[in-house]
């Protein structure tokens, strides 16, 4: 899942990794990969891309094993996302779309303030881009439907790619 800081990518995925807790599933969620697996990077473009690298290359090895794993990373460029998906045999793009408006009001950790103040740098979405996918599979848009709508749409596009079959 891809998507500006505060789109909802974290909450989606806890939510979705809920409703499929009869299938063998693990999360790699960016800000925990950052705190204990690329602690060493910072924000610049070639630190994310490194940070992308090593999660894709994660995701790839654990999904080898009929594990699906769910991502749920800022990932900001298409380049990084190109590479994420050459590092899986089954790629899903799931493009969490919120405005810009409301993520700023969604801000718990008051990023989006810092980041305004000057006390950020690199911040995606304010002084550093976020390229939109321009083919996911899946687009939900957290801005204007419930995370319960978003989840059963990912659900069942995920049934439709033949990524999950049912329900349990």
């Amino acid at each position: 899942m891809t998507g500006l800081s505060g789109a909802g990518k974290s909450t989606l995925t806890h939510a979705l990794a809920k409703e499929l807790a009869g299938i063998e599933l693990e999360i790699l969620d960016g800000d925990e990969v950052r705190a204990h697996l690329s602690r060493d990077l910072g924000f610049s473009r070639e630190d994310r891309m490194t940070n992308i690298e090593r999660i894709a290359f994660m995701a790839g090895k654990i999904s080898k094993h009929q594990t699906l794993v769910l991502v749920p990373v800022i990932a900001p460029y298409r380049e990084a996302r190109a590479l994420a998906r050459s590092l899986s045999d089954r790629f899903i793009e799931i493009y969490v779309k919120a405005d810009i408006a409301t993520v700023k009001q969604r801000d718990v950790k008051g990023l989006y303030k810092k980041a305004e103040a000057g006390e950020i740098q690199n911040f995606t979405g304010l002084s550093d881009p976020y390229e939109e996918p321009e083919n996911p599979e899946i687009i939900v848009e957290t801005d204007k439907s419930s995370i319960e709508s978003c989840v059963q749409q990912i659900i069942q596009k995920l049934i439709n790619y033949n990524i999950i079959t049912t329900i349990l």
